[in-house]
């Protein structure tokens, strides 16, 4: 019944401009498995029925530094491709582009069309290997092959960039091959990627003035690099050299922790090269916190075998320990979690150097005061340090019960979306709304999360007051919107440390969130804000609460 619409909505369809329709897909996709799975499919039907052409390489690369149109359109199929879950048919096509490379004897300079576009390949080829992990396919001779068959073209390439004395582009892309490659078929032979230790020295400030708090047995920095936008490309995209210099200059800077997960791209590979290429006395000093995400049901048994497997999966990816793992579970009506949380805390003792401590994410307080009443049952303490939720003044589902619970049982929360994805900024003072058709000024993908988050908090008018607000306190302490809104969670009770997105090799603004540090908003600065914040009366408070529900409520249920 696909062709069967109503006759006037056939007439939007035919005649809304494209913008216009991602946005409306975007909304119905929003509303969960019921629709996402028949787009999905749909979409998957249609290539699988009429498969994208492989272009030639003279057409996608048919002059010195160009990025043809035949290319971008070549790259926005391949991403249909792997996106509708055909990652193991996306193979083909990413393998493709690389050997065309050679064949068309292309050529680039830094910074030109094509060596951006190239950039863009590679995350692509990143996220592509996420979304063969995440589709668990069957591990064939077939699937080896083809991913074999794709490292051999990235070799290739890095010869035919050698001998062309041109910059080699794929050395992300490469890696995360070839750690699909292990996962997947751990006895193939795969011979090392250079390594880059030895070329890494930094330096960690004697007297850093950045505030730390206690995290189990550590002392941390209150802020953490968060690599959520290793995620996706949509982000932008570094290559690995712009990535070490970044992550060289935040921990010369202090910021020593980052937050990643199993399901950002590469950010474990990332990180875990980054922390194993620097001298061995500066590595212990090296925080990684990751995730273990599961999204729907584990159809196995709870073991110590079973988990201890997806410790030592993480400590692969990283290289070594995993310094905090953070748990999120999909149902709660699935009661697994409480006994993964129980062998997950044990490992932590018998084995510390593959796990030092255990953590939540997004889990709400309810089922958190659960979980701690639980472990101190089974194991006579709580076990757990935190909980990562988001806590921003326009989201302070929080305080609607977290924050007591996280005092009661001795918990930190690392908060998210603090800064609501950029809009908590003075770009976006005294401005209308964000245009979300737009197709010159695109909002990423977090902006378009926390743009939805505002709506359910309030109007756009009163987000603008609250941005005149925390413009006014910009002013008397002379830092930014950004550092008065870190501040004010911050100062939440049980807060322990913010995540700051970290765009890579995209954007530096290490400096200015240094800035966030060295003060303190007085009461009256705190009420101010609050009253914005939480509105007349407190009746926002609860707004985004009564809509969504407690912390971390909007992410169950939503993979098909």
């Amino acid at each position: 019944m696909g062709g069967h619409v109503n006759v006037m909505d056939d007439v939007l369809i035919s005649n809304l401009p494209p913008a216009y329709l991602r946005s409306a897909l975007r909304t119905l996709l929003s509303q969960g498995p019921i629709n996402q799975r028949p787009f999905v499919e749909h979409i998957r039907a249609r290539l699988e029925e009429t498969p994208p052409p492989l272009t030639e390489p003279s057409k996608l690369f048919p002059s010195p530094g160009t990025s043809s149109p035949e290319c971008v359109d070549f790259l926005a199929l391949t991403r249909c491709v792997f996106s509708s879950k055909l990652a193991g048919e996306s193979l083909a096509y990413l393998s493709h582009f690389v050997n065309s490379i050679i064949q068309a004897h292309a050529s680039w300079t830094p910074k030109s069309p094509l060596s951006q576009n190239l950039d863009k390949f590679a995350g692509d080829a990143v996220q592509a290997m996420q979304a063969l992990k995440e589709s668990a396919p069957e591990k064939s001779p077939k699937l080896r092959e083809d991913l074999q068959a794709l490292l051999a073209s990235f070799s290739s390439c890095q010869t035919y960039c050698t001998n062309s004395k041109l910059q080699y582009p794929f050395s992300r892309a490469d890696r995360q091959v070839r750690d699909t490659l292990q996962l997947f078929f751990p006895d193939t032979a795969i011979q090392s990627l250079p390594s880059n230790a030895d070329r890494i020295t930094v330096t960690l400030p004697p007297d850093s003035a950045i505030e730390t708090f206690t995290l189990g047995n550590r002392q941390l920095p209150r802020l953490f690099n968060g690599l959520w936008q290793l995620s996706s490309p949509a982000f932008g995209v570094g290559n690995s050299d712009q990535q070490q210099q970044k992550l060289i200059k935040l921990v010369e800077a202090g910021l020593v922790a980052a937050d990643m997960a199993d399901h950002y791209g590469d950010a474990e590979l990332v990180y875990g090269e980054f922390r194993n290429s620097l001298p061995p006395d500066i590595q212990p000093e090296i925080y990684a916190a990751t995730k273990w995400c599961v999204f729907k049901p584990i159809n196995t048994r709870v073991t110590t075998e079973y988990v201890l497997a997806a410790v030592k999966e993480r400590c692969r990816r990283l290289g070594g320990r995993v310094d905090l793992l953070q748990f999120h579970w999909y149902d709660y009506e699935a009661k697994e979690y409480l006994e993964i949380l129980h062998e997950l805390i044990g490992i932590t003792k018998s084995h510390p150097e593959l796990l030092s401590a255990v953590g939540l994410c997004n889990f709400d307080a309810e089922h958190t005061e659960e979980i701690c009443k639980y472990l101190i049952d089974r194991t006579g303490e709580v076990g757990i340090v935190s909980n990562q939720v988001q806590f921003s003044p326009i989201d302070t589902r929080p305080l609607m019960g977290m924050t007591q619970v996280c005092e009661r049982y001795n918990l930190k929360l690392l908060t998210y979306g603090s800064l609501c994805g950029g809009l908590l900024t003075e770009k976006w003072l005294n401005q209308p709304p964000p245009d979300i058709y737009s197709p010159s000024n695109p909002l990423n993908p977090s902006q378009r999360k926390y743009l939805d988050m505002i709506s359910h908090w309030g109007t756009w008018q009163e987000f603008q007051s609250l941005l005149s607000t925390l413009s006014l306190l910009a002013t008397k302490y002379s830092v930014s919107i950004a550092d008065v809104a870190s501040r004010w969670v911050l100062q939440q009770p049980s807060v322990g440390a913010i995540l700051v997105g970290t765009r890579l090799g995209i954007s530096d603004r290490c400096a200015d969130a240094l800035k966030v540090f060295g003060w303190n908003l007085s009461n009256v600065d705190i009420m101010a804000i609050d009253a914005f914040a939480h509105g007349k009366g407190g009746e926002k408070l609860g707004a985004v609460y009564q809509k969504i529900g407690d912390c971390g409520q909007e992410y169950r249920g939503m993979r098909a």
